[in-house]
């Protein structure tokens, strides 16, 4: 007995589905959310870096963040290393 070819493609439809709702789009969220915060990062903002530094913003560049790590250190600090902003 042959089945119809939607009959056949349904469970890979729902599989993919699911797999869009709990993995593809909260993860686009999030991408979103961190794209947002690295854009709106301004001069005396607390970060963390994905290397578990806490830093201030000096001064927000187009591709580059300078940043405070102590009173005589001022680093560059690529902004694809932004883990997370401190204190909104």
């Amino acid at each position: 007995m042959a089945q119809s070819p939607l009959a056949q493609l349904l469970p890979f439809i729902l599989l993919f589905v699911i797999f869009y709702f709990l993995i593809i789009r909260p993860q686009q969220k999030q991408h979103k959310a961190h794209k947002e915060m690295l854009e709106s990062l301004k001069k005396g903002d607390t970060i963390v870096t994905s290397g578990g530094l806490i830093a201030e913003v000096v001064k927000p560049e187009e591709d580059f963040i300078k940043i405070r790590l102590s009173d005589s250190v001022v680093a560059k600090l690529d902004r694809n290393y932004v883990a997370r902003k401190i204190g909104d």
